[in-house]
């Protein structure tokens, strides 16, 4: 997660050191100028061009451009807010880096704390309570996965719990003391810990882990499969208590990779999610030097997709002039450093009060406080070129995260601030 605006009076040392908050990192490449200064390495191609798919939407394609959007506060003095979700109660739940959940009612800005595991949580820089999913049969089946750095050694933990549900006036809980810890991942570093949970379309649960940190993947995590840091993992959680393997994951057998493993590839997966819709998944992973990127994926035809990182960083190579592209998935849209620095990844907006904002996936980036749109059906150029993202709102915000609300309105965190922000119309 970006870094707060607290610290920003020491952003040029933030920059270099990338162990400011949770997420995105900026830190340099070895040899490299200082992660805030465009070109340290340069476009250079070759080899085919695998490109993100074009979505199959269940709706007429979509023309024109995106709707003026607006941002209308919905509750604040929040710490460190670095994620939502959306409960079926109607509640926003908000994950403050420290190790507490919020709830947050939408309609009147009352909150009521729903989980306190500040004393297993390691709070700081990068680390913390970075991602919370609720069961897909909530609330009819009460439990609840959470992935946080643990305090003790800061490995990634992902662990269940069970809840009470809510109503839609009084919010759920999670009761802490039933924690059941499904796995622990090892973290070498203390940037690039990913930390999104999800589930897809398919009931299996969706968990993406960053590179492990330190600057241009000096473990080369990215492209060893062996390993879970730098990938999306697929994991069946069905019973309770217990971590399975899809029996289809791409490297189920173990022979090629780890059984958990379902694209890899990745620096620093800042936040993914399912359109429903179309059931694709949508994945901003956070840049090195020069390009934030946004990947659109097909969990059906591209299970076991390799996303680039350390080879590439988005559509260019990375600290090489020229490289081979052969066999990689290559983003479908791409930014640089003059329209910001440290992506935040969003939601294909479903909802109804913004009826022509239907179909864009919005997503923003914490350095420039920019809100961008992509439509969901867009396709790259014949030669594999990015589409270009469309800026909508220049917020001012240091974007931490974005939430869908169970009327599939979206929602927005300022990370400094401690504010939740609805998107509206202007």
């Amino acid at each position: 997660m970006p870094r707060g605006r607290a610290f920003l009076t020491a952003l040029a040392s933030l920059v270099l050191t990338a162990c400011s908050a949770p997420a995105p990192d900026r830190s340099p490449a070895p040899a490299a100028s200082p992660a805030s200064t465009a070109g340290a390495t340069e476009p250079g191609d070759s080899g085919s061009i695998a490109a993100s798919p074009a979505a199959s939407p269940s709706s007429a394609p979509i023309s024109g451009g995106p709707p003026a959007i607006a941002l209308e506060e919905v509750a604040s003095e929040l710490a460190d807010p670095i994620n939502i979700t959306g409960s079926p109660e109607g509640w926003l739940l908000v994950n403050e880096r420290g190790g507490t959940v919020v709830a947050v009612h939408p309609s009147d800005g009352r909150t009521s704390v729903v989980l306190d595991i500040t004393d297993r949580v390691l709070g700081a820089g990068e680390q913390g309570l970075l991602g919370l999913a609720l069961h897909p049969d909530w609330p009819d089946v009460p439990r609840a996965f959470v992935h946080y750095s643990a305090r003790s050694n800061r490995d990634g933990v992902l662990s269940e719990l069970t809840g009470t549900p809510g109503s839609a006036d009084t919010p759920p809980t999670l009761d802490a003391g039933s924690e059941q810890v499904l796995l622990r991942v090892p973290d070498p570093y203390a940037n690039h810990n990913g930390g999104q949970l999800a589930f897809g379309p398919d009931g299996f649960l969706y968990m993406g882990l960053g590179d492990g940190g330190g600057a241009g993947d000096p473990d080369g995590n990215g492209q060893n499969t062996s390993t879970l840091l730098g990938s999306i993992l697929r994991l069946d959680v069905s019973t309770p208590g217990v971590r399975g393997v899809p029996v289809d994951n791409p490297f189920a057998d173990g022979a090629d990779g780890a059984p958990e493993v379902f694209l890899y590839g990745l620096r620093n997966p800042w936040r993914f999610s399912f359109d429903i819709p179309t059931g694709q998944l949508w994945i901003a992973d956070v840049g090195q030097n020069a390009y934030e990127e946004i990947n659109r994926i097909d969990p059906v035809t591209q299970a076991g997709a390799n996303l680039g990182w350390n080879l590439m960083e988005a559509a260019h190579c990375f600290d090489a002039a020229d490289c081979a592209s052969d066999g990689l998935v290559l983003p479908l849209s791409e930014y640089g450093r003059e329209m910001g620095g440290s992506i935040t990844g969003g939601f294909v907006y479903r909802g109804d009060a913004i009826p022509a904002l239907k179909g864009w996936y919005l997503f923003g980036d914490y350095l420039s406080g920019r809100i961008f749109g992509v439509a969901s059906d867009a396709q790259p150029s014949a030669d594999g070129t990015p589409v270009a993202p469309s800026s909508l709102l220049e917020s001012g915000l240091l974007i931490s995260a974005f939430g869908e609300g169970a009327d599939r309105e979206l929602y927005v965190a300022d990370l400094s601030a401690g504010t939740i922000y609805r998107i509206v119309a202007p």
